[in-house]
């Protein structure tokens, strides 16, 4: 096996480590401050677990990231693994203010998720010292700070894009909490079929303006953060 060969495989398994974790803490979050206000569905359903095996979603966390790598891979690397850890389960009708917990369980995710990206920010910065202490391998300092860039980049990422507020990303929780009764019912009823408009909009959207209009969302937020944060 070739030398570029193997850092491609270091650095695929580099990307898996960091993505496994942001997802599902991410998902571990919303469950565990909806228990906090009062809800055991997540609890009940072992969701608080940090077992990544309790919160893979067949396409979100399997197929879909399988095939960004699989495309890295073909590109030579340097791609970004995206995808999602299946939703934690939550019902609102425990919270004691509906729209105040629906905002509070909505948005703990997002800000998992930024806390994460300094964690990560952290660890690409001791990997550069790493990187410059002559008594220990180059590799060593080199491997660890691409573990903390893209452990970095990956949980803002998944922050900004989540904040996005369209159902049934989190975001969406900022609508609910302006809502009347009578809309917040209609809005609950509208929610389970979310999932088919969300993707309507994200594929076919871009497609008619010509233009990746959440791209250029995640570089103007994610992205500038990144450079800010990161030593690149």
């Amino acid at each position: 096996m070739s030398g570029a060969m193997t850092t491609q495989i270091i650095q695929v398994v580099i990307m898996v480590l960091a993505f496994i974790p942001a997802i599902v803490l991410h998902e571990v979050a919303h469950g565990y401050a909806a228990y906090k206000l009062g809800d055991p569905t997540a609890k009940n359903a072992g969701r608080l677990s940090l077992n990544p095996l309790k919160h893979i979603d067949p396409f979100g966390t399997v197929i879909l990231p399988g095939c960004l790598i699989a495309m890295s891979v073909l590109g030579g690397g340097g791609g970004m693994l995206f995808g999602y850890a299946k939703p934690v389960p939550y019902n609102p009708r425990y919270f004691k203010n509906i729209r105040k917990g629906e905002l509070i369980v909505g948005l703990v995710g997002p800000v998992t998720n930024l806390v994460l990206s300094l964690v990560g920010a952290a660890i690409a910065w001791g990997g550069i010292s790493l990187y410059q202490m002559p008594a220990l391998p180059a590799e060593l300092g080199f491997y660890i700070w691409y573990f903390g860039t893209y452990f970095c980049t990956i949980n803002l990422c998944l922050a900004f894009f989540n904040l996005i507020p369209i159902p049934p990303l989190d975001g969406s929780s900022i609508i609910a909490a302006f809502l009347s009764d009578k809309a917040l019912r209609t809005y609950y009823k509208v929610q389970q079929y979310s999932m088919f408009f969300f993707l309507l909009i994200i594929l076919v959207l871009p497609y008619f303006l010509h233009i990746n209009i959440f791209g250029i969302y995640l570089d103007a937020t994610a992205g500038n953060i990144a450079h800010f944060l990161l030593p690149i």
